[in-house]
Order: C-alpha cells, then structure tokens, then sequence
C-alpha cells in the first residue's frame, strides 16, 4: 500500500513531535459568513496548521443546489494558504431535491461535487496533501497521515444519515452505508497493523451518541455506532470523532461501552456552527499521553 506509511514515515523522521490542524463546519450559512471565511482562513494558516479540514455543510439548508455556488465554494476552498479537505455535509447533496434547493436530485449533486472536489488524489487549497481515496464510487472517502495520526474521512451526513422518511432505508442509505462502514473497519485495521497512536474520523452528521447509548439508536447511524464502538475497544491508541451538524461547539467523552461506561480513549469534537463562525486547532502531542489537545477559537477574534 504506497500511501500509508511514506506519509507518516517521512514526518517521523523529521523527529518532529507536535503537529497542528485546523476544523470548520456549518458555514457559510450567510452572506455575512462568505465574507468573513475568507479572513477566518488567513488567520488559521497564520495559525501554523498542517491543514484545515470543513466536515460538510458548505451552505444553509434553505439555499440552492446550483453549481454557481459549488463553484463558488470550490474557489474559496481553492484559495487556502495551507491544505483544505472537504467532507460532504446533507445541505449540499441530500437535501438538495427540496423545492428551495431546487429540486435537484440527490445523486446528480453529489456527483457534481465529486467532480469538482475529488477528482484526483490532492487535497485543495494552494498547497496540496496527497491523498488516498477508497476505491470505487466514493471518492470523497479518503484518508491521509499526520505524524503518528491516520485521517479519515467518511460521507456519513445529517438528517439521519439520508436513511429517508420511512421505516425503510432509502436504496441510496443502502448503497452507500455498506460502503462507508467497509472503510471505517479498513482504517482501523490499518491504524492496529501499523501501530499508529491515534484515529481522526472526519464526518458531517451528529450521529446521536446519546440516544445510542441509551439502546434508542437513530436507524440511520445504528450500525455505524455499533461498529465505530467496536473498534474503538480494540484499538490502543486515541480515538477523534469530527463532525458538525447540530451547531453546538464542544469537546467531549459521549460514547458508550454496552456497560454503560465511558470508552475512555474517545474524543469527540463538533465545529462551531451558524449563527456562530469559528474554528477548532487539534494539537497532536507525541509526548502527552491524551495525545490530542484541542482549543476552540470563536470568530470574529474578541478584541478587549
């Protein structure tokens, strides 16, 4: 497999042992918002970030699916001083075939975004990461190194993972869904075989954590819930679960063994979110034995 460790590899060797990346989600929602993205990224690659990563949600659920947007979002992206990877969030693909969307259908916009931001194995922004993509239909599947941390990123969206409005999953839910669970089970795999100490899991839907360890699981996230408890008991290094979706920006323990107890080497971390822009710096710390710190940074910057 030529991706995995040429990465972390050559970033061992540079005996480097802090490294730092950047998270977004749920913006821009507004045209307040797009103009002040553009800010917010200088200052997080002022920030002295590896890259920065926005886990879907590239626009409010009420606005259109039209490609001018897409463009839009894919120049801005396009223009980060630093790396930029891009996870797909349900405002730009599944709710797309809503009325005030534009009726689109869920499939075409999806494969408008495929062309546009993962048509080859680089990251945006001005400065590229190589990346590599799962094989097959879902190129927005990805994963990459930093340090002694895997990256990956997973099309598991909000609005109960596009399950559907009935008691039975939708057949997009049921071709994706095996899909994306393969690839989680492939990168811990990974992760365990080569010893690495940490897993960040990138993904847009707040999958329920709550509600799942309460045995009342959402059906569309159920399995991946189940599978991402799974692996985690088996993993020894730390575990980071990255996504946006409800808006509320924090940083905590939410899953659950089937005891009820806390998985301890899990992290989550949710993205700031309309009506509140900001950005959320992880510090991966060679030496620390949490391995990650995290620092939320609420946008504009306070001035006192």
């Amino acid at each position: 497999m030529k991706w995995g460790l040429l990465l972390i590899g050559a970033m061992a060797q540079a005996h480097a042992d802090v490294w730092r990346f950047a998270v977004i989600g749920d913006t821009p929602y507004s045209d307040y918002e797009r103009a002040e993205l553009p800010k917010m990224l200088e200052a997080i690659a002022n920030s002295q970030v590896e890259f920065v990563a926005h886990i879907g949600d590239i626009k409010s659920g009420k606005d259109r699916c039209d490609d001018s947007l897409f463009a839009d979002r894919h120049s801005l992206f396009n223009a980060s001083r630093v790396p930029f990877v891009f996870v797909p969030g349900d405002n730009e693909w599944s709710d797309c075939d809503r009325v005030s969307n534009g009726s689109y259908h869920q499939h075409e916009r999806l494969n408008k975004l495929r062309s546009l931001f993962w048509r080859d194995s680089l990251s945006l922004g001005q400065k590229k990461l190589t990346l590599e993509r799962q094989p097959g239909n879902y190129p927005e599947h990805a994963r990459f190194g930093l340090g002694p941390v895997l990256f990956v990123t997973l099309n598991v969206p909000g609005g109960n993972n596009n399950w559907g409005m009935t008691s039975q999953p939708s057949p997009e839910f049921l071709a994706r869904n095996p899909v994306a669970l393969a690839w989680l089970k492939e990168n811990f795999t990974l992760a365990r075989r080569k010893k690495l100490a940490g897993i960040v899991l990138l993904f847009q839907a707040n999958p329920e954590f709550k509600h799942f360890n309460q045995g009342f699981g959402h059906n569309g996230y159920r399995d991946f819930l189940e599978l991402l408890r799974d692996e985690t008991l088996q993993f020894t290094g730390q575990v980071v679960a990255v996504h946006g979706d409800s808006h509320i920006s924090r940083i905590d323990h939410p899953l659950r063994d089937k005891q009820g107890s806390p998985i301890i080497n899990f992290t989550r971390v949710e993205t700031h979110g309309y009506p509140m822009m900001g950005w959320t710096r992880g510090i991966i710390d060679s030496e620390s034995p949490t391995l990650f710190r995290f620092e939320t940074h609420p946008w504009p910057t306070r001035r006192d």
